[in-house]
């Protein structure tokens, strides 16, 4: 009996330390309880019964991926003295080991041991199933309704944020660490075992079958993650302690975490100049009140990143000279690179190609050629008949490269019309058997690096950011990382191996978003200036993204925008009004031509001066802001002494004027009345040709029969007229380009508070005629915003 008793004794404890049905871990404010075949069984907030995990789905903790299969773990064990979770695949054979430990304010989860390693392909951490999903961050996997925040964070660059979908390794969006569900969300991270050759179909299937050469010693081994709750206030919070703590990149300003720091988000000036402008550029910059001036293409080339001599001439050392310029008055000095893109007269590729230029794959010459054959036959046409990503035709053998026309359709498969010694090199003999490389290349008429590559070029980069102390730069481009066939960690690997090596602090952009990357990034930045006008550059893609920046904790950024020759302060105060209302940022293109021949570039740069310094110390009330985000409200700032006032512009309800057919000399005009609601002040309007085809000519507008505006223009479909109350008038074409400037001979006239009538006559030619449109526009009331700080 004493023996029964002593032996159920060993039982329970051998029960209690290796967690056969079921252990609790304490993640922060989160409670998780994982049962005896390694699915997580409760996700509660502590001190609660509230579960928020999804029960009607599989959560397992880690599933191996084996022969394109996924497998869940079919039983854990759980050593309470080592602090490991052993957990055992037995469908696939393979073991795996998490050493788990409970930090303050988090738990880590590290995968120390998966065996044996030549089976696993790779390894998912979860995907966990949440009950909630008010806000979904998918870039940094974080799920959060109005009490409670619970989080999914990688630790190290091996573990990518999102979901294993291809051996790959890239998610398409902007990120699926956190993914939205009919019922709720999922949090996920991954790691692929890249000491395997693979074959891949690279950079969204462009590249179908690409070999992958492998990675060595990067295994699934190591793979680590941090898994928390905390209250939605705490959130970011918890984010930071969680990257001190592991040791994550950790970018500061004036030794403050840039993610709190007050250049979070502000604004800067992009432009080309060269080294004698390099002080009006300052002064332009500061008078406009923007953070940084920042160089839009002063390399000679993409790959080894040599300064431009026709730029800089005095090279590094004058670069050195503007960045210790701008620093003495305030300012960041940036420069705009393209990643790990590599032009085609780069010393990479010309004269003698680095053997290390990315390939989609290889075949083998059937036969020796000479160094005029213009017909290659090889061996498969496979990586050579690629039309819908192959825009330089271009392969190399040896050290030649040699572009080709097209490829035959039947055997011998033939590279026909072939250009020989193509980008500056050698044509040269080859023999039968010689390898056959097609060169991964890109519309920007580019070449690209394989991971080794990628790392030299990063070390280019970091030699010229130490060398001049430039501290701005954008990774444009930063897709390009694909290329090297190892999906989103080539794209992460590069920003790594750059921001870790610079000595000095800085801010560093890209348009793309990425797990790892949002450790190092200090903004993201979308929205291209030119095609259009402020309002018609792609105002519904840059209002959507400030939702995308709140969910991921990352500045709200606007884009960029293009400051012409031709730009209205009508438009510059449109685009910052919106800047005001979602407390957005932006990049301001403004070219030295541009500033110079404006003829109110001073106006605009003191506007964005006002419209930033207000935004940037949080002058506007809520109120105002909401106002502001309506892309139909139009806004005047004015500085006074304790702050400013701004005034809403007011709209007439917009008349339309067809043509239409009147008896013999009836006449043919339109009539309409406008309500003034403020104090008197000169007449301000847009004309809008609605159409597709005609013309409207000699246009007259009179005004309480007796002040008569006749337009100086004519208008073809689609066009705007637009009258700011002065004698000049601009005339925007179908895209919202300025086409032309008039002037009217006389003042506007000017109107008093009160309703006025207008009549409006006009002649219209074409078969098919447009419609006229008329908006009167008044300035609105003045609002005090008081100075906050």
């Amino acid at each position: 009996m004493r023996l029964n008793l002593f032996l159920l004794a060993c039982t329970l404890i051998l029960l209690v330390n290796n967690g056969f049905s079921q252990t609790a871990f304490r993640a922060g404010d989160l409670t998780i309880s994982i049962d005896a075949k390694g699915q997580i069984s409760k996700l509660s907030r502590q001190g609660t019964d509230v579960n928020y995990l999804y029960k009607d789905t599989s959560a397992a903790l880690l599933t191996v991926v084996k022969s394109a299969r996924k497998y869940v773990p079919t039983k854990a064990v759980y050593n309470k003295a080592k602090k490991i979770l052993s957990l055992s695949y037995d469908e696939a054979s393979i073991s795996a080991d998490i050493k788990i430990e409970e930090k303050k304010g988090y738990l880590a989860l590290e995968l120390i041991k998966a065996e044996p390693a030549v089976d696993i392909d790779a390894v998912i951490w979860g995907p966990l199933p949440l009950n909630i999903n008010d806000t979904v961050a998918e870039v940094i996997g974080v799920v959060r309704n109005k009490q409670f925040a619970i989080g999914m964070t990688v630790l190290n660059i091996k573990t990518l944020g999102g979901y294993y979908r291809t051996p790959e390794g890239m998610e398409e969006g902007r990120g699926e660490a956190g993914i939205t569900t009919s019922w709720g969300a999922t949090v996920q991270a991954y790691s692929i075992n890249r000491s395997k050759p693979r074959f891949v179909d690279a950079w969204n299937n462009s590249f179908r079958n690409m070999p992958v050469p492998i990675v060595k010693g990067e295994t699934v081994k190591g793979s680590k993650i941090a898994i928390w709750g905390a209250s939605p206030s705490a959130a970011l919070d918890r984010i930071e302690a969680i990257v001190l703590a592991e040791k994550l990149p950790y970018p500061t300003i004036n030794k403050q975490w840039l993610r709190k720091s007050p250049v979070f988000g502000r604004s800067y000036l992009i432009s080309s100049f060269n080294e004698n402008q390099v002080d009006s550029m300052i002064a332009y910059t500061k008078r406009a009140g923007l953070i940084s001036l920042y160089h839009e293409g002063p390399f000679k080339t993409w790959g080894h990143y040599e300064i431009s001599p026709e730029y800089f001439p005095g090279g590094n050392d004058a670069v050195k000279q503007a960045v210790q310029k701008a620093k003495s008055a305030g300012l960041y000095f940036g420069v705009h690179t393209l990643t790990n893109f590599i032009n085609t007269d780069d010393r990479y590729v010309s004269p003698v190609p680095d053997p290390r230029l990315a390939k989609t794959g290889s075949s083998l010459l059937v036969q020796a050629i000479s160094d005029t054959n213009t017909a290659i036959v090889v061996k498969s046409p496979e990586y050579f008949a690629n039309e819908t990503s192959n825009w330089l035709h271009t392969v190399m053998i040896g050290q030649e490269l040699i572009r080709y026309q097209s490829v035959s359709t039947s055997e011998p498969y033939t590279l026909l019309n072939c250009q020989r010694g193509a980008f500056g090199t050698k044509a040269s003999l080859h023999a039968a058997g010689d390898s056959v490389g097609k060169l991964l290349d890109h519309p920007y008429m580019v070449f690209f690096p394989n991971l080794e590559l990628q790392n030299e070029i990063c070390n280019n980069l970091v030699r010229f950011f130490n060398t001049t102390g430039v501290n701005h730069w954008d990774f444009d481009g930063h897709e390009g990382g694909l290329a090297t066939g190892e999906g989103d960690y080539g794209v992460e690997m590069f920003s790594k191996q750059v921001t870790e090596r610079v000595d000095h602090e800085y801010l560093v952009g890209t348009s793309n978003s990425h797990t790892y990357y949002w450790n190092v990034g200090s903004y993201y930045n979308w929205g291209e200036p030119w095609y259009g006008g402020f309002k018609e550059s792609m105002e519904g893609y840059r209002i959507s993204n400030q939702a995308f920046f709140d969910r991921n904790y990352m500045p709200r950024m606007l884009g960029w925008y293009l400051l012409s020759e031709y730009t209205s302060m009508a438009d510059m105060e449109w685009m910052l009004a919106r800047a005001a209302g979602y407390g957005a940022g932006f990049a301001m293109v403004a070219r030295p031509d541009a500033l110079r021949s404006n003829p109110i570039a001073g106006e605009l740069l003191d506007a964005i001066r006002e419209w930033e310094e207000a935004r940037n110390s949080k002058s506007f009330s809520q109120e105002q802001q909401e106002r502001m985000k309506d892309p139909k409200n139009e806004f005047h700032l004015e500085k006074t002494a304790g702050g400013w006032t701004l005034s809403q512009y007011a709209f007439s309800p917009a008349h339309t004027y067809e043509k239409f057919i009147r008896q013999p000399g009836e006449p043919t005009y339109s009539k309409f009345s406008i309500g003034q609601p403020t104090g008197k002040q000169p007449v301000k309007f847009r004309l809008r040709a609605l159409g597709e085809q005609g013309t409207v000519r000699n246009i007259k507008m009179l005004i309480d029969n007796s002040l008569e505006i006749l337009i100086p223009a004519e208008l073809n479909a689609g066009e705007t007229l637009i009258a700011d109350g002065s004698r000049s008038v601009i005339i925007l074409d179908k895209t919202g380009k300025r086409k032309s400037s008039h002037i009217f001979p006389k003042d506007m006239p000017a109107l008093d508070k009160g309703l006025h009538n207008v009549t409006i006559d006009a002649k219209f030619d074409g078969s098919q005629v447009p419609v006229l449109e008329t908006q009167f526009r008044f300035d609105g009331v003045k609002e005090e915003v008081v100075r906050k700080r």
